[in-house]
């Protein structure tokens, strides 16, 4: 899917991916540069993301060592 920098440098993300991201007017976004590639990455309220990750296990996703 191509996008186009307007004259003001604005760029407009198609409907779709709105859609499917279910952003909103308004949504802020952190933007990741690396290696010349742009990525935007959603914020999201922290109330949002409650119980995102109930349940999940993380015995043995690290050694005890590496920690923090």
């Amino acid at each position: 899917m191509e996008v186009v920098v307007s004259p003001k440098y604005q760029v407009v993300i198609p409907k779709e991916i709105r859609r499917r991201l279910k952003l909103k007017s308004g949504q802020r976004f952190q933007i990741i540069v690396k290696g010349g590639i742009i990525t935007l990455v959603p914020d999201y309220p922290l109330k949002e993301l409650r119980g995102l990750f109930k349940g999940i296990q993380s015995k043995d996703i690290r050694e005890e060592g590496e920690r923090v």
